[in-house]
């Protein structure tokens, strides 16, 4: 679905999403807070759209068809070096963060995010994000493995089986432990009271 061009002065949004419905509810939400909101689904339809209508900010997906939310930003900050990023995923890990604010990035959010959160994530610090937990918490093992499994995916371009190949498993089991999602604390914590 084609965006509309910003009026002068109107702050404007790319929202890059595979999910149909997510896009469609976002730029909903940001069309009525008076955000010009364009959309795309895939890397070639955000370049287009950022190359025709010139958005100020954009709302990036990490997963997606074909290349990536992180091949998307790089894009993106080609095309636009002044482009605010904000990467939006259900499957964060401390490794992904790192990859999409090195890339250009602004901030990085997890799934769900409501329209508020998305428009303060333009505004807030990127290193806000990177605080590491305090020396006296260890993490727990199944955390580690998880922002393991989501460094090699990156490392992979989101690639599973590639991905497997490297971590020496079967394609099925990563994307089991994938579709699991991030182990929780207090399960971790409690499973090993």
């Amino acid at each position: 679905m084609p965006g509309k061009p910003a009026e002068s002065g109107q702050q404007s949004v790319l929202v890059v999403d595979d999910d149909k419905a997510f896009c469609a509810a976002l730029a909903g939400s940001l069309r009525r807070r008076g955000v010009a909101a364009l959309i795309a689904h895939n890397h070639d339809e955000a370049l287009a759209e950022a190359q025709a209508w010139r958005p100020s900010r954009a709302v990036v997906d990490l997963r997606m068809p074909d290349k990536s939310g992180l091949e998307v930003v790089a894009a993106l900050k080609r095309l636009n070096p002044e482009i605010s990023i904000v990467v939006l995923t259900g499957y964060g890990s401390i490794a992904t963060a790192i990859e999409a604010i090195k890339l250009g990035a602004v901030y990085y959010l997890t799934k769900p995010a409501d329209v508020e959160e998305v428009l303060a994530s333009f505004t807030r610090e990127a290193s806000s994000i990177l605080k590491l937990p305090e020396a006296t918490s260890p993490k727990p093992l199944g955390e580690l493995e998880w922002e393991h499994l989501q460094q090699v995916l990156t490392d992979c371009q989101g690639n599973i089986s590639e991905a497997a190949r490297r971590l020496g498993m079967h394609r099925r089991s990563l994307q089991r432990k994938l579709a699991r999602g991030r182990p929780q604390q207090g399960a971790a914590a409690e499973s090993s009271a």
